[in-house]
């Protein structure tokens, strides 16, 4: 089970403890807010898109959308997100729980500048009823394959 990765990863850093597992789904970013008891924008979603046949992770608040310019203009390509069945052989997590936790190796991990607007946020670790609260900095120190910021969503109205 991919919750098994997830907290395998983190037992190397001593906050396996810190995984949240919920009776309910938490496989949307509504779910996951209203499993948690929090705002829907700091849910963390990833994001798989394929670039050169290579899978990357971006993580971005729950309230923002791929903005197809910025990707375009960062990645050099356009957006083109994986299929369910790419996302689950190529990430290593499937829909609903995917995270930069326990992922495959050589997923490059984006994180969006849209989440540096909170303190903490909330991701999924490998399945689609968990989640871990990280701050920004814990977010960046802990997310596998860690390859930088982008600035590739664009915040709601």
């Amino acid at each position: 089970m991919a919750i098994e990765k997830g907290k395998k990863y983190f037992e190397q850093f001593g906050i396996a403890d810190r995984v949240q597992e919920f009776d309910v789904s938490s496989a949307t970013v509504e779910l996951a807010a209203q499993a948690l008891g929090v705002e829907g924008q700091r849910i963390a979603k990833s994001l798989s898109f394929k670039i050169d046949d290579k899978a990357i992770l971006i993580l971005a608040a729950g309230d923002v959308k791929i903005d197809n310019k910025k990707f375009k203009a960062t990645f050099a390509t356009k957006a083109k997100m994986l299929t369910p069945d790419e996302v689950d052989s190529l990430i290593g997590h499937s829909i609903g729980g995917v995270c930069p936790f326990g992922i495959n190796d050589g997923v490059k991990t984006y994180l969006d500048e849209s989440l540096r607007r909170f303190t903490t946020v909330f991701p999924a670790v490998g399945s689609s009823n968990s989640a871990i609260e990280l701050s920004i900095e814990e977010l960046e120190k802990y997310s596998q394959n860690f390859t930088g910021w982008v600035d590739v969503c664009k915040l709601p109205e």
